[in-house]
């Protein structure tokens, strides 16, 4: 299968980079760029990208807005990568909260790029880079936490809280199953049925949510 990628950034320099490193691979084609986050959205509905990278800073419309238009279509629209100067920026949490599915450096290494690109094709989320959970992490630690704990995380069961929190700690499926001695299947059932009753798109958001409710406490810097 072709993942369709589509490139979004003000620059256009970075565009025809990201563009032509991408165009370089037999499994990925680049269906268009934005230079504007407003550009972004319309272009996605019309090209039906797999993966966007996005910029977090654009005019018009910036790359959060833009992740938050594109989450909430409800049409199971793209994956989003936001794209990025520097690793702790309060945009880039905020892009995550927003239904972004990870975050790049602009000046990462092509191959990584590639991976990045082809595990969000696949529905993941691109949580690998600890440099992604100590920003989740630190961003939830600098805003105040709800008193009790959220009623739509009362609708897990006690093992799929469990599991959230495990999630949230940055474990792979298979650390998990050999943590609660189950198999990789079962884990996999629970983190679908955690996603569904959160009414999450990713592993990703289920990080955010797990420390903004106060399931797990980021620790102090």
């Amino acid at each position: 299968m072709t993942i369709r990628v589509l490139v979004a950034d003000d620059q256009d320099i970075v565009r025809a980079g990201f563009g032509a490193l991408l165009d370089t691979q037999p499994d990925m084609t680049v269906v268009g760029s934005a230079g504007d986050g407003a550009e972004a959205v319309r272009l996605c509905r019309e090209r039906k990208p797999d993966v966007v990278l996005m910029d977090v800073r654009m005019p018009v419309v910036d790359g959060i807005e833009a992740t938050r238009q594109l989450a909430a279509s409800g049409d199971g629209g793209p994956r989003v990568l936001m794209l990025t100067t520097f690793d702790l920026d309060e945009y880039v949490y905020d892009a995550l909260r927003s239904g972004a599915s990870g975050f790049l450096l602009k000046d990462v290494a092509a191959e990584r790029l590639f991976d990045a690109v082809r595990v969000v094709a696949a529905g993941d989320a691109l949580l690998a880079p600890a440099v992604t959970r100590r920003l989740i992490g630190e961003f939830a630690r600098m805003r105040p936490r709800p008193a009790t704990r959220p009623e739509r995380l009362e609708e897990l069961t006690a093992r799929e809280v469990e599991v959230l929190r495990l999630v949230a700690e940055g474990l792979s499926n298979g650390e998990i199953a050999e943590r609660l001695v189950v198999s990789d299947e079962t884990v996999k059932t629970h983190v679908s049925r955690v996603l569904m009753k959160l009414g999450l798109r990713d592993r990703t958001q289920a990080v955010v949510t797990a420390y903004e409710s106060g399931l797990v406490v980021p620790r102090s810097a």
